[in-house]
């Protein structure tokens, strides 16, 4: 990106007078530097060393330059692209922009001293040293507005990098990667892991609004394939959590360790396949069991309930609903005659039935079975 600096061609300095000022460039360079050490708190240890012979180096080839402008003998596009990317190092050495322009501050008020001492006795006329302030800093303005387009685009830049760095982290803990992948993602990010993460399962449209509420070291991804976004909010305060997601349908997964983030989504995702009414799954376990391998349980009621397999439907469904009742009660006929809305008698009477055709009804590993085949009302 170049960042040209206009050509000054109100002011054209003779021979003379640029000569004279060349020669204080090195001084003028110095005091430049020195007052930026003394003035600017960012950069009191910043211009030491090898760095500070780069940056005394950097203003009098700025400086040099701006005397060309001003004799007319150049154009400004290499002051430009310097001061330019001088704005993007700032952003990596972590400096802000105010400091870059502070800087630029102190340093236009000593060179245009310096320089100012140097005219003067080279016999630039009193008008022209008026022009020559004027233009002095408007070099300087033009060199920090393009120090000031390269810092805002550095930072843009970083704020893109660093955001697809933690969205790669998100889609690693989805997958279950390996804890090598892990930490290297993280290092990537500059991301602190928690404790554990918690999966927030939710539509894509809600999942950055709903972010921009939680702890600033949430994950976010909104692009899942099935339309759905999520959130990983670390070490989360559950009920705080789903206080915060009333609103919105959100399906809040179980804490985990962050390394096994992806049990805990694939826990949110079960729940939202068996039912789009769950919230917190924890709320649902005995539900989220049962589906855990649909096929094994669809084996297990076939073989469990097989005795009621021989009567009509009517009474196989009657005599299923009093089983399941008699279990969950633990056979307490009174509750299981309120909870089926009839008669004690006929509890007594269906009981009588079922004992017939299971036998073993009161061995612990037939009750297990019939429990567990029982355990979902609409299975």
């Amino acid at each position: 990106m170049s960042y040209p600096i206009r050509r000054v061609t109100d002011l054209a300095l003779d021979q003379a007078t640029a000569t004279a000022l060349r020669a204080v460039l090195r001084t003028t360079a110095d005091e430049v530097v020195q007052a930026i050490i003394d003035e600017v708190p960012p950069y009191a240890n910043a211009l030491s060393g090898r760095m500070g012979v780069t940056i005394r180096r950097a203003v009098r080839t700025a400086l040099g330059h701006y005397l060309d402008l001003a004799s007319g003998n150049a154009t400004g596009g290499d002051a430009g692209d310097a001061a330019y990317e001088l704005g993007r190092g700032e952003v990596r050495d972590g400096r802000t922009m105010d400091a870059l322009l502070s800087a630029y501050r102190v340093g236009a008020r000593v060179a245009w001293r310096c320089l100012a001492a140097g005219a003067v006795p080279a016999g630039l006329p009193a008008a022209e040293v008026a022009k020559f302030a004027e233009l002095t800093f408007a070099y300087i303005d033009e060199l920090s507005a393009a120090s000031a387009a390269g810092h805002a685009d550095e930072l843009a830049a970083q704020g893109r990098d660093h955001e697809r760095h933690l969205e790669h982290l998100a889609r690693d803990l989805l997958a279950g990667a390996s804890p090598d992948v892990l930490l290297a993602s993280v290092q990537r990010a500059g991301w602190q892991p928690p404790a554990s993460l918690t999966a927030v399962l939710l539509p894509a449209a809600q999942a950055r609004p709903a972010y921009r509420a939680l702890d600033p070291g949430t994950l976010v991804l909104d692009d899942l394939p099935d339309a759905s976004g999520v959130l990983l909010v670390p070490d989360a305060d559950r009920p705080h959590l789903l206080r915060q997601l009333t609103d919105r349908a959100a399906v809040v997964g179980p804490a985990r360790p962050w390394t096994r983030a992806s049990a805990s989504y694939a826990r949110a995702a079960r729940a939202r396949s068996l039912s789009p009414d769950i919230r917190d799954t924890e709320d649902h376990l005995p539900e989220l069991v049962l589906s855990a391998d649909a096929d094994a349980f669809a084996d297990l009621r076939t073989r469990a309930l097989a005795p009621l397999r021989i009567l009509p439907v009517a009474t196989a469904r009657r005599l299923e609903e009093t089983l399941r009742e008699w279990l969950l009660h633990q056979g307490r006929r009174d509750e299981v005659a309120a909870a089926l809305f009839v008669h004690p008698q006929t509890v007594r009477y269906r009981m009588s039935q079922l004992r017939e055709l299971f036998p073993d009804l009161a061995s612990p590993h037939r009750v297990l079975e019939l429990t567990l085949a029982l355990g979902l009302r609409n299975a």
